[in-house]
């Protein structure tokens, strides 16, 4: 009944290390999907550009997406801002994911198109073998 209620991937909110952090203050929303053969991460990017995006593997199973905007110049000094909105949303973000067991970190693919990062990891679809071993016990060491 416990694997039910706490079985994947909620279990590991509570004891595993974190599936998802956000250092961002951004407004670059993520969506994760799993389908028969893959997990598919969607990540709002609106004005970076490929160069402007990082995805890592750390780890073995950790996937670090980052993007690191360019600042705007300043139109001079004699200019006066009465409102900055734009700015702000281009500082950057960061986003580390635990990957599932069943994710192949070593076939992953990534695009980005209108805005929207899109990368795909690939499922494992041999079973693994079971974490769980019995232990014989003996009446002494």
């Amino acid at each position: 009944m416990a694997d039910g209620i706490l079985g994947y991937p909620y279990r590991r909110l509570f004891w595993s290390p974190t599936l998802y952090r956000d250092w961002s203050g951004s407004a670059a929303l993520m969506d994760w999907i799993e389908s028969p053969i893959a997990h598919i991460f969607k990540v709002n990017v609106p004005g970076f550009s490929k160069d402007d995006i990082k995805v890592q593997i750390e780890d073995g199973n950790i996937l670090h997406i980052r993007g690191e905007g360019a600042k705007e110049e300043s139109p001079g000094k004699d200019t006066v801002w009465h409102l900055a909105e734009r700015g702000a949303s281009r500082s950057g973000f960061s986003r580390e994911i635990e990957l599932p067991e069943n994710g192949k970190a070593d076939q992953i693919k990534a695009q980005v198109e209108n805005g929207v990062l899109t990368v795909v990891v690939p499922k494992d679809a041999s079973p693994k073998p079971s974490r769980v071993r019995n232990v014989n016990i003996t009446s002494k060491l």
